[in-house]
């Protein structure tokens, strides 16, 4: 599945249909219960006009179903689903008076309580359709309300096919208060499936989830006993002292940050085929590493050969989905290391690798801690700057199918001043993206470096004598 954004999603002109969660206010109850530490982070921080007030802060995804849509039974399927995930029912917020320091309150409905309601459009072209949904998404998604998150349907021309069969492309989008990529992986089989068995009676046997809201309870309780002592503390603690005070920053030149914000640039590319990236895997094996860990070594050689420091950092997203419950559970599950690579005296890619290896399991403990809670107790707000990210979705339920629906998980738009970038592997292969400020400056470094990095990682397919054979098993989503 190809992250992309929206603006980037082939639409054809048809009918969009808006399908809005409802819930009346005599069924929403008082919970007790507290957001996790990264919630609780995004609320207040999209409370600052500066970050738009939360808007465009959305994940997404969208996928066709084939068939003529029925309506009645689409609707069941979008109540059942929000049934299953307890965070699509539950909206946590902060006093208007005072969003900066105020205590948080949280109110959820039971489930059975939510309706979904349908606006269906005149059909329009494929731009004033676009714009619908850019703007659908960026104000229904704001974490300040609920539902942050809603849903569309567009009805498309059955010529827009060779076969010229009815189907209709489902879209959806949510703060990402409540959900992560990998929660974005997951909506198509899960949505699909359940319309199935609306439609055809035909079971659709997903498996049981935990809730998130559980999971951010118990992680907070968990974090409140940590102290200054904590191995994820000296961790992080040691990365700013040699970052300058801040997390690690892109190695490159980035331009000045602009006086206003303006929309990050955006780059997407399929770097593998499935092949290639099986034998890139076996490769990494052989140096006594995961997947990712090679993919830094070679983000690693390209930062020695660019700028010839002796030490490429960076900050890498880790799932915290510890247990079977949450495997497929919505929400943001995610925590985050910095990442320091020694690359002293070597751009070999078995020697690079293997230190990523170690590098990966040295910082282990602190991809489990919020970060959030990490900056209280060093008394440093640590903001992530220069990201990379991998997930290894191969194994999600359906992934075989992405193609055939034309599924993409979407991004909103991003005003940073920073250097995101997300590696995926899938069925089909692996797949880049990256957004970075929309400048010359970066544009230039940015591109460079991603170019020579895949340079890098192609020259080590392309050395090996090793005849690749079926695939390991990584766990997904982080695959280290």
């Amino acid at each position: 599945m190809q992250f992309t954004e929206l603006a980037d999603f082939p639409i054809s002109a048809g009918v969009l249909t808006e399908w809005l969660p409802y819930a009346p206010a005599a069924e929403w109850k008082q919970d007790s219960r507290p957001a996790s530490y990264i919630h609780e982070a995004h609320l207040r921080r999209c409370s600052d006009a500066r970050y738009g007030g939360g808007r465009e802060s959305w994940l997404g995804t969208a996928f066709e179903i084939d068939g003529e849509i029925d309506p009645e039974k689409f609707r069941r399927a979008l109540q059942r689903w929000i049934d299953r995930h307890e965070t699509l029912r539950s909206h946590t917020s902060l006093s208007v008076a005072d969003r900066a320091a105020s205590p948080l309150i949280r109110r959820t409905v039971p489930p059975g309580k939510v309706t979904v309601r349908r606006i269906r459009h005149d059909p329009s072209d494929p731009e004033t359709i676009r714009d619908h949904l850019h703007g659908l998404f960026d104000d229904y998604t704001t974490p300040h309300r609920w539902p942050a998150y809603v849903f569309a349907t567009l009805e498309q021309t059955p010529g827009d096919r060779p076969d010229a069969a009815p189907y209709f492309t489902v879209f959806f989008g949510a703060d990402h208060s409540i959900i992560d990529g990998y929660s974005i992986v997951l909506v198509a089989h899960e949505i699909t499936a359940l319309y199935e068995e609306e439609r055809t009676g035909r079971r659709a046997e997903l498996f049981p989830v935990g809730s998130y809201i559980d999971f951010g309870a118990a992680e907070r309780d968990e974090s409140d006993q940590l102290d200054e002592g904590h191995e994820a503390v000296r961790i992080w603690k040691h990365t700013l002292k040699v970052c300058g005070g801040n997390a690690p920053s892109f190695p490159l030149p980035i331009g000045p940050r602009p006086a206003h914000p303006i929309p990050q640039h955006r780059a997407s590319e399929r770097w593998f085929d499935e092949a290639q990236a099986s034998v890139f895997a076996a490769r990494c094996r052989d140096a006594g590493a995961g997947f990712f860990a090679g993919v830094l070594a070679c983000f690693g050689a390209a930062t020695r050969e660019l700028t010839g420091v002796d030490n490429f950092r960076v900050v890498a997203p880790s799932h915290t989905r510890t247990g079977p419950m949450w495997a497929g559970a919505l929400g943001w599950f995610v925590g985050v290391r910095p990442v320091d690579l020694d690359l002293t005296g070597t751009t070999d890619f078995d020697v690079l690798a293997a230190r990523a290896a170690r590098e990966l399991r040295r910082t282990r403990a602190a991809a489990v801690v919020p970060f959030d809670r990490v900056g209280e107790l060093l008394g440093v707000p640590i903001r992530p700057k220069f990201v990379v990210s991998y997930m290894d979705v191969r194994f999600v339920p359906m992934a075989a199918q992405w193609p055939e629906w034309n599924a993409r998980a979407l991004r909103s738009r991003s005003f940073a001043h920073d250097v995101y970038i997300w590696i995926n592997r899938t069925p089909e292969g692996v797949n880049m993206s990256a957004r970075f400020p929309d400048n010359p400056v970066a544009a230039a470094n940015v591109l460079r470096f991603l170019h020579r990095t895949r340079e890098l990682m192609c020259d080590v397919v392309t050395s090996s004598a090793r005849v690749p054979g079926a695939p390991g098993r990584e766990v997904p989503p982080t695959g280290e």
